[in-house]
């Protein structure tokens, strides 16, 4: 993989999964009791062989850069590999990114410089697993200029991807960013085939239609609504199917977007069903990630008696359930729960307390939050309304380091 290079997009605003995204990028929101969220897509580039990775950040980088630092320092230089974070460099005026291709065509001196053929763009704030590794092979089979990674989605869903229009070969005919009225697979008109904003490039052509879009004024910049479209109508696009050849993965055929706490809350919860849809345990594809030498999680028998009880959860390191109930949810490194504190369908981010008889459910607590005795939240709206961001599904969550009366 020595002529290819990543470059993983990690620097969106992520308004919509506010106030999980008030102090941190979006990429590096905690997920599933030990990652964040951009574990995933940097777990793929290492078992997929990809080695020399850009990671363009923007707003509110530092929990991320920090987090890059202390656990994906594996890398080495001296064999050409690297992660490199790479902040606006405003070298196209002293403007912000504008959009997806935006950020890239500002970075193109990198691409150039690293003498790359093959070129990965990938997002940082997907849940998935995937061998690249198996696509930039298909890539490379077709003779395609550019090949999309695509899944099939309900057709009723379908209007908030970029859905494509593929021949049975697998070139791609048609591309439209989030259409109203989208278009359905031939033979299956329940389902639509969308982009995943998987992206393996010539370099060469990425170079070109970066250029080429950055001059089009009326242009939003975005791979989806104008690079795309365009790049369509004179070179070989093809649409790689993520569940179909998976390489080394195995076939779960998982993949959320995790762009709002529904999303976000829904992803976590799916961890705990009897067998997940998406396998954190295959050990060939183990999800890498920071870890802080924090103690064994373990339960104590309160004063009172009561025995500190999990059911159907996810506990972390360094958890102390002292004659608490968890049932359904996700606790973090370093959460307390104390005597006689129920916590169900939750999630609670580190360093969280619990104080004694509180209640909890359908929440979502952020990091260093200390919750009085006797609160409760996620039964009564009206009241978690006056305090707390209410999600369209009720989800309630908690701001870090927010302060109770």
């Amino acid at each position: 993989m020595q002529d290819t290079l990543t470059v993983i997009l990690a620097g969106g605003v992520g308004s919509r999964l506010s106030p999980l995204t008030d102090n941190r990028a979006k990429p590096a929101v905690p997920f599933g009791g030990k990652y964040r969220i951009i574990d995933f897509t940097l777990t793929n580039c290492l078992h997929s062989g990809l080695r020399r990775i850009l990671v363009l950040t923007q707003y509110k980088s530092h929990s991320l850069q920090k987090h890059l630092r202390d656990g994906w320092s594996l890398f080495n230089p001296e064999l050409g590999e690297f992660i490199s974070v790479v902040p606006p460099q405003m070298r196209g005026g002293g403007k912000w990114y504008e959009g997806t291709a935006d950020a890239i065509y500002h970075n193109l001196w990198l691409i150039e410089r690293s003498s790359a053929k093959y070129v990965v763009v990938l997002s940082g704030d997907h849940i998935y697993r995937m061998d690249y590794a198996a696509m930039i092979k298909e890539h490379k089979r077709t003779g395609a200029k550019l090949t999309i990674a695509c899944m099939e989605v309900p057709q009723n869903e379908a209007n908030q991807f970029g859905i494509v229009d593929s021949a049975e070969d697998g070139e791609i005919r048609h591309f439209v960013e989030k259409p109203i009225d989208p278009p359905s697979m031939p033979g299956k008109p329940e389902y639509s085939l969308a982009s995943m904003g998987i992206y393996v490039f010539d370099a060469d052509v990425l170079t070109d239609c970066l250029q080429d879009d950055a001059q089009t004024i009326e242009s939003s910049h975005d791979f989806g609504k104008d690079v795309i479209p365009k790049l369509i109508e004179s070179r070989d696009v093809y649409a790689y199917r993520f569940c179909g050849k998976l390489g080394r993965v195995a076939k779960d055929c998982y993949w959320r977007d995790v762009g709002t706490i529904d999303s976000y809350y829904q992803a976590n919860m799916d961890l705990l069903e009897p067998v997940p849809p998406m396998n954190l345990y295959q050990r060939d594809w183990a999800i890498r990630t920071y870890e802080p030498q924090y103690p064994p999680a373990r339960t104590v028998s309160s004063a009172t008696g009561n025995e500190g009880i999990f059911i159907n959860s996810i506990i972390a390191d360094g958890v102390v359930n002292s004659g608490g109930s968890v049932q359904r949810s996700i606790i973090s490194p370093c959460v307390y729960i104390n005597d006689g504190a129920t916590v169900a369908d939750s999630i609670l981010l580190n360093h969280v307390k619990v104080g004694e008889g509180c209640q909890l459910k359908n929440c979502i607590i952020d990091k260093h939050v200390c919750i009085p005795p006797n609160t409760t939240i996620g039964y009564n709206e009206a009241e978690d309304a006056q305090r707390f961001h209410i999600s369209p599904s009720g989800i309630v969550v908690v701001p870090e380091s927010y302060q109770f009366d």
